[in-house]
Formats: C-alpha cells, sequence, structure tokens
C-alpha cells in the first residue's frame, strides 16, 4: 500500500562478501535513510549492514531439512516468506538481486499472494547469473522464465545489458542502472598510523579486494607483487576471502613472498584501508561492473586491471588508472611502477581517480531505482 512518497519494499540477495550483496544492502540502507521502508528478506543478515536504522528490518529465511528433501529447499522456502513479509507489511516493491533464485522465488510469492498489482517484482542482473548460470543449457529455460515474469528488469552496466540479451533474445525489457557508491563514506583520506601498520615509508602498498573465486585470478596479485618488489620494495594487502586464498598462499611461499603479504580476511570498514593504499590491483578474467574497483577509486587509488568486458566503463587509461592484456603480469607491474615513482603524477591520478567516481555517486544512482519503482508500479 503506497503511502505518501513512501514505499515499502523487499530487498533480497546474497548476503555475502560480493558485489551484488554489497550492493543489495547498500541500496537497503541508502533508501532507508530516504525515507523508504526496507525489509531484507534473506537466510541472514545483509552484509556491511551493522547500523541500526528504524526502517530497515531483517526476516529470515529458514530452510528447514526434511528427510524427504535430499537438499534444503531454500526457493521454496525464501518464496513463502515472501509471501508472508508482503501480506503482513502490504509490501509495494518485491526487488531481488540475481535471477536464479530470487526472481524465480520472487514469482512464486507473487503467485502465492494472488495480487498482480502490489508487490512488484524487480530483478536486478549482477553478471554471473546470466554469464555463467543462464548460459547452462539445464537452467536457460527456467532463467528466461524468472527474468520475463519480473515486472522491470535491469543490468549494472551496459555490458551485461547487452549480453543479457544477447544470451535471452526474449528478455529485451532490461535497462541500465550502474553500481554505485557512497561517496560520503569512500573517500580519500591521510592515515599515516593507518599506513604504517602494512608498509614503510618508502615501500609502494599494492591492495585487492575480493571473494577470491577462480574468476578474480587472485593469485596474479602476488606475482604483480614480484614482479614490482624486483625494482621497488612493495607490500601487498588482501582483502577478503574464499577458495582461491590456499592458492595465493601457496604461490607467496612460491615467490619468498609471504612475509610481504597482509591478509585481513573479510572487512565491513574499507575506507581508511583502501585510502592508505597506492594502487587497486583488479586481475579478473571476467567483471560486469568492478564494484571494488569503484570504492578503490573513490578513495582516490588509481585501479590497475586486465581489459576485460565492463571495466572500460570503470577504468580509463592514463586517467583513472590503467587496463593492460590478460594475464600480462609485466604489464600491469609495469603500470603500477609508472602511477607511483613519480610524485606529480600520482598525485593528479589520485585525484582523477576520485573524480572519476563521481559518475556512480550514490546520491545520483538511488534516485535512478526509485524512479524505476515508481515507473513499474504505474
Amino acid at each position: 500500500m503506497i503511502t505518501g512518497t513512501r514505499l515499502k519494499i523487499g530487498i533480497t540477495g546474497y548476503p555475502v562478501p560480493g558485489g551484488s550483496g554489497v550492493v543489495a544492502a547498500e541500496l537497503g540502507r541508502l533508501l532507508a535513510k530516504r525515507g523508504h521502508e526496507i525489509h531484507f528478506i534473506a537466510y541472514a543478515p545483509p552484509f556491511r549492514t551493522s547500523v541500526f536504522d528504524e526502517k530497515l528490518f531483517f526476516h529470515e529465511v529458514d530452510a528447514a531439512r526434511y528427510p524427504l528433501f535430499k537438499y534444503p529447499p531454500y526457493t521454496l522456502t525464501l518464496a513463502a516468506k515472501m509471501a508472508e513479509v508482503s501480506r503482513q507489511f502490504e509490501l509495494d516493491i518485491l526487488h531481488v538481486h540475481y535471477a536464479l533464485p530470487h526472481a524465480t522465488a520472487g514469482f512464486l510469492a507473487k503467485s502465492i499472494i494472488g495480487n498482480s498489482e502490489r508487490p512488484k517484482l524487480i530483478t536486478t542482473l549482477h553478471g554471473t547469473d546470466i554469464t555463467l548460470v543462464g548460459s547452462d543449457k539445464s537452467l536457460y529455460d527456467i532463467t528466461c522464465f524468472s527474468i520475463r515474469s519480473s515486472d522491470s528488469v535491469t543490468s549494472v552496466s551496459e555490458y551485461l545489458n547487452q549480453a543479457t540479451r544477447e544470451t535471452f533474445p526474449e528478455c529485451s525489457n532490461t535497462e541500465v542502472i550502474p553500481n554505485f557508491v557512497d561517496l560520503t563514506v569512500f573517500h580519500p583520506g591521510t592515515n599515516d598510523k593507518q599506513r604504517a601498520r602494512f608498509a614503510e615509508e618508502d615501500e609502494i602498498l599494492l591492495v585487492h579486494l575480493s571473494n577470491f573465486r577462480p574468476l578474480k585470478r587472485p593469485v596474479d596479485t602476488v606475482r604483480v607483487l614480484a614482479a614490482v618488489n624486483e625494482k621497488r620494495p612493495a607490500r601487498l594487502l588482501l582483502i577478503g576471502d574464499g577458495p582461491e586464498m590456499a592458492e595465493v598462499w601457496q604461490e607467496a611461499e612460491r615467490l619468498n613472498l609471504r612475509g610481504r603479504l597482509h591478509v585481513l580476511s573479510n572487512q565491513n570498514h574499507l575506507q581508511e584501508l583502501l585510502a592508505c593504499c597506492d594502487v587497486f590491483l583488479l586481475p579478473s578474467e571476467e567483471e560486469s561492473f568492478g564494484l571494488a574497483a569503484l570504492e578503490a577509486l573513490a578513495c582516490g587509488v588509481p585501479v590497475v586491471s586486465y581489459d576485460v568486458a565492463a571495466l572500460d566503463e570503470l577504468i580509463i587509461n592514463g586517467d583513472n588508472g590503467y587496463r593492460v592484456p590478460l594475464g600480462d603480469i609485466n604489464a600491469m607491474a609495469n603500470k603500477v611502477l609508472e602511477l607511483v615513482l613519480d610524485s606529480e603524477f600520482r598525485s593528479r591520478h589520485r585525484k582523477q581517480a576520485r573524480e572519476s567516481a563521481l559518475r556512480f555517486d550514490a546520491d545520483r544512482i538511488i534516485p535512478m531505482y526509485e524512479a524505476l519503482y515508481w515507473r513499474t508500479m504505474i
């Protein structure tokens, strides 16, 4: 039920570190600040939401185990919880992140409620739900159905929007609303004590932030560190955790660099960590946007990445960083050195990094979601 300009919105995403989880959590937090009532519906509280807000609610989905089921029926219990919360709080919107299983559960929830008017179902596509899951032939039809069953669909980049339309020609009702960063949270800053925890004054401090999946190629960051370290003392700050971390440690051991790695696992408060670093490394073999890189740019930290899909929408060569050929460790290391060895050049790139993040300021992007909500409800 719409009350004035306030909306009641249910948000479902994966409550784990990673771009889609961060975007879902931040979207809810910032919508609540703008006066909307937000209900997170998931199996755990969203990542990075530790501050109390009277307009933020969390509803836990408990996928009960029964002897009849080989696996817990999460999609079904999620749909049931979505329907329950929608009825109880009279939600206007169910905004899900990822087509499977969240858009599927949203469609089931709407079917349970039996009201075609409320809530409306909006799906945001983030990448692997199209490029990996959606391209799986066994899941193609259900992914396509879930997208087409949504009242509105968004993609986080032009690249992903085009990939969606090519993968699912039947799904042409998508629009781009890019990922965003809260520039009041992520900003440049000088904290010599923080930097001194990780590097000496004359050392280069590199940083990488991800969920350490194979797609992110985090082992390459250690190889870049080795190449940089041959010409200038350097250290590497690794933020996050995931399946590739064991390989990272093994490569550091092989290259005799364990003492030059600082591993911090997952962190909620990133601004001071990012802002004290010199260059952000993004060696992914595929990105649908590059949210971690955007957060680094907002902190005034230039990015060196591989030249892969979508990153040309974020990283401009010679402006806020560089993109180099996929797998070219030496090129990545050389660009790092180019960015940091000349103090005037470094200062200019740090300023340009921050300025480039202004295009993705949350104050510009969140109103785009609000406009989408109102258009969808008409």
